[in-house]
């Protein structure tokens, strides 16, 4: 309160530049949470091709991890695996991704189960969406 003509006009812009830092600051994690091997936060859009939903194990790995995984497993002439669990994925047909995810629903997974609930409910069936 006893600051002199001259601070006045520096403390406004620089309370003004603080007021913009926290306005348009991006948070730090989004509610879909982190990807579990790099730990950046994943893209809130859930139908986006910048994060993929492991059958096997109900994770969501960013593209970049599953690219980077991919990469490495072509170099060194490995099997396709997760790159969460390490379960072999072999190319699966829709039906053994489908009896993968519903493992995963067996067990009580709520990311299954939401995953499943959804897929239905973009099909259209809204009454098996519930189920789920």
């Amino acid at each position: 309160q006893d600051h002199s003509q001259q601070h006045e006009a520096t403390c406004k812009e620089r309370a003004a530049e603080l007021r913009d830092e926290i306005l348009f600051r991006q948070p730090e994690s989004t509610h879909v949470g982190d990807c579990p091997i790099c730990c950046l936060p994943l893209p809130i859009e859930i139908v986006c091709c910048k994060s993929k939903l492991q059958t096997c194990c109900s994770k969501v790995i960013c593209k970049g991890c599953f690219n980077a995984n991919d990469l490495r497993q072509i170099e060194q002439s490995l099997d396709r695996t997760c790159p969460f669990c390490r379960h072999p994925t072999v190319p699966a047909t829709e039906e053994e991704e489908n009896k993968m995810i519903l493992k995963r629903v067996e067990a009580n997974d709520p990311v299954a189960i939401a995953q499943v609930g959804r897929e239905h409910c973009v099909r259209g069936e809204f009454g098996t969406a519930f189920e789920y």
